[in-house]
């Protein structure tokens, strides 16, 4: 596929993906994220990992507040990202508890993350990170993703490669209505290695 028939292919399923989320209700939402929380909780990649990076959840994803709660109480790290909004540059800085979310600066995307001065640890300098939640808009059935269109963590997987020798699992969240025959990708798509929603009994490990 070309590279323009690729760019146009990914729009109009970025477009049926975002309508698709605007049609569930509240309550869908939070009933397939609690499902999820539960699955996260007993994953077994989830379990072994120590050093744990996590999105803050937008209006149309998973909600993630119960997964982070659950992290500080096993007593691992937790790292949320931080996005530089001039650039696809996105660093995963730690969290200090779940409590300091709601204190933290707003992005123009309503997402609370620490500001650009805000001196923390950053997961690649400090040891890299075992595992990273990944969202998205879509996903199919062989770990391709379809972002919103930034590349953040398609360049952040790429820099994690660079800095540590084992490289984190990726764990993608999805409501069920995300899921999608295929996606279309490019050479600077990155791969997940699963994807977890409701029904999901595979696990797409490369």
């Amino acid at each position: 596929m070309a590279a323009a028939a690729v760019r146009g292919a990914k729009q109009s399923l970025r477009a049926e993906l975002k309508q698709r989320l605007r049609a569930l209700s509240a309550e869908e939402r939070l009933r397939q994220s609690r499902l999820l929380t539960q699955q996260v909780i007993a994953h077994s990649q989830y379990q072994k990992s120590k050093r744990i990076s996590i999105f803050l959840s937008m209006q149309d994803e998973i909600e993630t507040e119960d997964i982070i709660r659950d992290i500080f109480q096993q007593g691992k790290t937790c790292f949320i990202p931080r996005y530089r909004f001039q650039s696809n540059h996105m660093d995963m800085v730690r969290l200090a508890s779940p409590e300091e979310i709601s204190s933290l600066p707003k992005t123009s995307w309503n997402i609370h993350q620490p500001g650009e001065g805000d001196m923390r640890e950053e997961a690649l300098s400090t040891g890299g990170l075992d595992l990273i939640f990944v969202p998205g808009l879509g996903f199919d059935a062989h770990g391709n993703r379809l972002g919103r269109g930034k590349g953040y963590y398609d360049t952040y997987l790429k820099r994690c490669g660079q800095h540590q020798d084992v490289k984190p699992y990726t764990l993608a969240l999805a409501f069920k209505e995300q899921i999608c025959p295929q996606v279309p990708v490019d050479e600077n798509d990155m791969k997940v290695d699963e994807v977890l929603y409701e029904d999901s009994s595979t696990c797409y490990i490369r």
